[in-house]
């Protein structure tokens, strides 16, 4: 089956080019954006899930800690002792899940990667055209 034979000029050829170029470069710009918005959103819902937990695993932990100073006072051990040795051990071990949590953070990619690799196909598609 023959090709029809496209009858356009150069200059209209180039109008058409810078066209649909503008437009991938739009709807580029619009993936990058509907995707780090579902990104952060994401982000945003976990966050919040977070913190009211952490805020109910707080509310435990103070009334464990009181419990654990008070156990500590019956076995002989004066008061303000046994409030320093848990107030200790608290912090040590909120020392190191502070840096876990931190760690963990810094893995954690907010970049568009799939936009990253459509602009990449585009840009060595758009090289192969042109030459």
């Amino acid at each position: 089956m023959a090709t029809p034979k496209d009858d356009r000029s150069i200059g209209e050829l180039f109008a058409e080019l810078s066209r649909e170029t503008s437009v991938l470069v739009r709807k580029e710009v619009e993936l990058a954006t509907t995707e780090m918005t579902a990104k952060l959103r994401t982000a945003g819902t976990q966050a919040g899930i977070v913190v009211a937990g952490g805020a109910l695993v707080h509310a435990g932990l103070l009334v464990l800690l009181a419990g654990i100073v008070i156990a500590l006072t019956q076995l002989g051990v004066t008061p303000w002792l046994s409030a320093v040795i848990v107030a200790v051990a608290v912090m040590v071990i909120g020392y190191a899940l502070t840096m876990s949590g931190i760690g963990k953070m810094r893995a954690t990619s907010l970049a568009p990667t799939q936009t990253m690799e459509s602009l990449k196909e585009t840009a060595t598609w758009t090289t192969r055209t042109r030459a």
